[in-house]
């Protein structure tokens, strides 16, 4: 794999339990690159994204993800690779009991942190990158979506992952909030991280544009090969 690939996945095979999903997948993704990921419910992109983050195993070919070699990955290795992720959901998966801050350090403890000190601090700072300075103090549910989401992204943010997988991340947003989460999305990518955003909202690629995935017929296609790719 070259430096600035940081997800290479050579002709791999991707199952869920034993029904296959995907066949023959090779794909490179760069550093501080954006990808799209689109294709219809059930085509597979939620189960590249597990692949990926090491949820299911790689069964055949060959799969680098940061460093880490997803055939041969150990169970005790895979909290490790997932440091080097960020990963969002659509429904923000927030722990309605407790405050924003609290859902940070819940991470935090959960990867090892130990310095309160450090928590406090990398808490403000995640938060203020997504426009969130004022905000940790509140619980989820005095917050709008857009702003749930916002929690979710500076959540992916703390360990300084080399890699953002987002899975329709702006599923459950109106527009306009929509637009803004993808501008932020589009920051972090632009600091230096790797963002594979898995999505149906096709309406984003005029003022987002950036290189697509596409998963049909249990395959995936590039930009090029399929000219129904919008």
């Amino acid at each position: 794999m070259s430096p600035d690939t940081i997800i290479e996945l050579e002709n791999i095979s991707i199952f869920q339990r034993e029904i296959l999903v995907l066949s023959d997948v090779s794909l490179k993704i760069g550093k501080g690159e954006f990808v799209y990921l689109i294709g219809k419910t059930g085509s597979g992109k939620s189960s590249l994204l597990q692949t990926i983050y090491a949820d299911l195993p790689l069964k055949g070919g060959t799969g680098h993800v940061a460093g880490f070699d997803l055939g041969g990955i150990k169970n005790r290795d895979i909290p490790f690779l997932r440091r080097k992720l960020g990963i969002i959901f659509q429904d923000f998966q927030l722990l309605i009991d407790r405050s924003v801050s609290e859902n940070l350090y819940f991470v935090m403890k959960a990867t090892g942190w130990k310095d309160k000190k450090k928590m406090e601090e990398k808490a403000v700072e995640v938060l203020d990158k997504v426009g969130l300075e004022t905000k940790g103090f509140k619980m989820p549910h005095q917050l709008s979506g857009g702003e749930q989401q916002r929690v979710a992204i500076a959540r992916s943010l703390i360990n300084d992952p080399e890699i953002i997988l987002a899975d329709e991340p702006t599923g459950n947003l109106d527009p306009e909030t929509s637009k803004g989460i993808m501008r932020l999305l589009f920051e972090i990518s632009n600091s230096g991280r790797s963002v594979l955003m898995a999505t149906h909202n096709y309406s984003l690629f005029a003022d987002f544009p950036a290189r697509t995935l596409k998963c049909e017929d249990g395959k995936i296609l590039s930009d090029g090969e399929d000219r129904g790719i919008y």
